[in-house]
Parts: C-alpha cells; sequence; structure tokens
C-alpha cells in the first residue's frame, strides 16, 4: 500500500437503477425494485474505491464480510448515492460502515469488510485449489 488510509476516509458510487438492477420475480402485484444483491454490489464497489488510490499495481482488494439491512424500495430510473466510510483497521483488512440514499432516503445501512490482498498470492492459490 501507498498511503495510509485514515480512519473516517469515505468511498462513494452513485448509479441509476436500471432494468438490470432490479428483481427478477416482479409482476403486476409485485412492483420492480432495486434487488439487494445489486445494491451490495454497489456498495462493495464505493468501499473499493475508498482504498483504490493507495493500493499498488499488484495489489487488488476482496470483501470477506458484509450485512446490509436494506430498508427502503427504490425503483429503475432513480439515482442513488453509496458511502463507505472507513471506521477501522486491522493491518490489512478495512472495516466500512455502508450507507445508500435514493434522493434524500436512507434505502440502506450496514457494514462491510475488506482485505488488501496481493494479486499474484491469490492467483497462485486459486491455481493450486482447482489444479489449473
Amino acid at each position: 500500500m501507498k498511503l495510509p488510509v485514515k480512519k473516517g476516509s469515505v468511498g462513494e458510487l452513485t448509479f441509476v437503477v436500471t432494468e438490470q438492477h432490479v428483481i427478477d420475480f416482479a409482476d403486476e402485484t409485485m412492483p420492480a425494485v432495486l434487488s439487494t444483491p445489486w445494491l451490495v454490489w454497489f456498495l462493495e464497489h464505493a468501499a473499493r474505491n475508498a482504498l483504490i488510490p493507495i493500493l499498488e499495481s499488484h495489489e487488488s482488494t476482496v470483501g470477506v464480510n458484509v450485512n446490509i439491512d436494506h430498508i427502503a424500495p427504490t425503483i429503475a430510473g432513480v439515482q442513488v448515492r453509496c458511502e463507505a466510510r472507513v471506521i477501522l483497521i486491522d493491518d490489512n483488512e478495512f472495516f466500512f460502515s455502508l450507507r445508500a440514499w435514493d434522493g434524500g432516503e436512507l434505502i440502506a445501512k450496514g457494514t462491510h469488510k475488506l482485505r488488501v490482498i496481493e494479486k499474484a498470492r491469490l492467483r497462485e492459490r486459486v491455481k493450486k485449489k482447482f489444479k489449473q
């Protein structure tokens, strides 16, 4: 890692919900709303955005824990802002407080842990595990 990330550092990501991001079981009685798996994907990338500036070219991140409360619906066409704030650092593990809003309403909150890893080491581990 190049520079230390400080507690309180923030990563953000903004996106517009599209048909790709909504639940696949919507029907005439169930509205097509943002799916939780897609929301988690965007929140994890917001956390990653907080760490990208400090990563060396041989490093990346992997998510190791996520805990999200998806508390309000969002329909296609609406912009969502995701925020990940560093709340704890333990060597190469970074703990985040997560929040997401559509307009002024909080739609999700939770926590996430990312680990900074060496790409080559992960590649070798995968190669050995799957005998590639």
